[in-house]
């Protein structure tokens, strides 16, 4: 089945691009979730339009990604979230309140999309978030979750 993405898949691509997945994979999960579109003659136009978008969105060029994951990895990125008194969270802190957490604490702006959470955080105390900043860049936030 062939499919144009219109958000990024992880080992698939990024959007505008055309990819061939299994027709399963495709019809059961990529198109459902709007991740994908099926591809058709007229589809092309909607590629352009999705890369031009992506463009204007993504980080220029290699060097402009090393300076940008060094202003991320140096920062301090704390969080308040609710909690018990076990020091659970009520809930789990997404990728949005992480881009805000950054973004508040002085940091570059960062698409929400890019944001990498290894295993969901649910507790206080001190963990760390992936940001893909180019293919080849990525860079590690520091986050300490305290109890609001």
């Amino acid at each position: 089945m062939k499919l144009i993405l219109t958000q990024e898949v992880s080992g698939l691509g990024a959007p505008g691009d055309i990819v061939e997945v299994k027709d399963g994979y495709g019809r059961n999960f990529l198109v459902p979730r709007g991740l994908a579109l099926r591809w058709t003659r007229g589809g092309e136009k909607q590629v352009t339009s999705i890369r031009r978008a992506r463009e204007s969105r993504e980080i220029a060029d290699l060097d402009q990604a090393k300076v940008v994951k060094a202003k991320l990895e140096g920062l301090k990125v704390a969080l308040k979230a609710r909690a018990g008194d076990s020091g659970r969270l009520f809930g789990a802190i997404t990728a949005a309140e992480i881009v805000a957490a950054v973004t508040a604490a002085g940091g570059p702006d960062v698409d929400k999309r890019r944001v990498e959470i290894p295993s969901p955080i649910k507790t206080t105390g001190a963990h760390s978030a992936t940001v893909r900043l180019h293919p080849e860049v990525s860079a590690t936030v520091g986050l300490n979750v305290v109890r609001a």
